[in-house]
């Protein structure tokens, strides 16, 4: 602790020049006191800190005195700073360890540089979780983050549609999508999918497991991705869209945007198309149909439009009085 402390202390004088004892007292939240007894032991053990005394004065690194990280480019330093995301990585347990490299690296960048660093955090925040949702429960996401790093075998409860189940599983890598963390895990010959907050309970043994050699936990969640897609879209159904319902469209999904547009008929007299879209079942096409309110007709499945006539009879008939 002493050692982060003191180390802290070097990287903040060395990427903000002069400081006065009380401003650092309070980033690193410790006494003045014990400022002074880390000034004094970094003096001792060889680092040139001058402190001048007086209403501007502190402590400063003796001018060209610096750390250097060798070999890293300026655009590199930039996607450094880009690439860090403040929520996921406190969710991991990492929040302070990433703020920690992101000074350490600060004070190591040369100057011109320092400030292009500083530019991108202050004008480009990446945010990965979709409209009008919060972040899903994380729980036990840093215990499961130890085992995917450990290698070890997880035993856990977890809640599948299918009702509550237990597995014991191999943790092989961890994916955050859309705000929610999935865990990729193998089980017998085969790696699932396990969503975070699905997990009820979790044991992590001492029992290790050997990584499958060459799997790649990006490729695989790809094509995982685009099988499960797939799956889902088990038909088909044909609307009549106005040129606002076209827009709408996009709205349920990219699967169902880009199959409009590529089977979208020229406009009719009245500017409306026909298109052809994927649908998961006929309860949830009904769902997402009505979305579009009276921009959009369904022309079949036959299911589809009588499954639709029968919620919006339910919806008059609720507001009739």
């Amino acid at each position: 602790m002493r050692a982060s402390r003191l180390l802290s202390l070097l990287m903040l004088l060395q990427t903000r020049g002069r400081v006065s004892a009380q401003v650092l007292a309070e980033a690193l939240e410790v006494s003045v006191r014990t400022i002074h007894r880390d000034v004094d032991e970094l003096s001792a053990a060889g680092v040139p800190i001058w402190a001048d005394r007086g209403r501007l004065g502190g402590f400063q690194l003796q001018p060209g005195w610096r750390t250097k990280v060798d070999g890293l480019t300026a655009p590199e330093a930039q996607a450094m700073f880009l690439g860090g995301l403040p929520g996921p990585a406190s969710e991991l347990g990492l929040g302070e360890a990433m703020a920690s490299a992101q000074l350490k690296l600060l004070a190591a960048l040369p100057d011109g540089w320092r400030e292009d660093a500083r530019r991108v955090s202050a004008r480009f925040h990446l945010d990965p979780i979709d409209w009008y949702r919060g972040p899903s429960a994380t729980d036990h996401l840093p215990a499961i983050a130890q085992a995917v790093w450990g290698e070890r075998r997880v035993a856990l409860r977890y809640e599948s549609w299918k009702g509550e189940v237990s597995r014991r599983v191999d943790p092989l890598g961890l994916v955050l999508k859309a705000g929610i963390w999935y865990l990729a895990a193998q089980v017998g010959n085969g790696v699932r999918t396990y969503r975070l907050s699905n997990i009820l309970d979790l044991e992590i043994g001492d029992e290790s497991f050997e990584r499958p050699a060459g799997f790649d936990l990006a490729a695989w969640w790809q094509a995982s991705t685009k099988r499960f897609e797939k799956e889902l879209a088990v038909d088909t159904a044909q609307l009549r869209v106005s040129a606002l319902g076209l827009k709408a469209l996009r709205d349920l999904g990219a699967a169902v945007a880009q199959a409009a547009e590529a089977s979208a008929s020229a406009p009719d007299e009245s500017g409306w198309r026909r298109v052809t879209i994927p649908i998961e079942s006929i309860p949830h096409a009904a769902a997402q149909v009505l979305r579009l309110g009276a921009q959009a007709e369904v022309l079949k499945p036959a299911a589809l439009r009588r499954a639709l006539v029968e919620r919006v009879s339910a919806i008059a008939a609720l507001y009739a009085d």
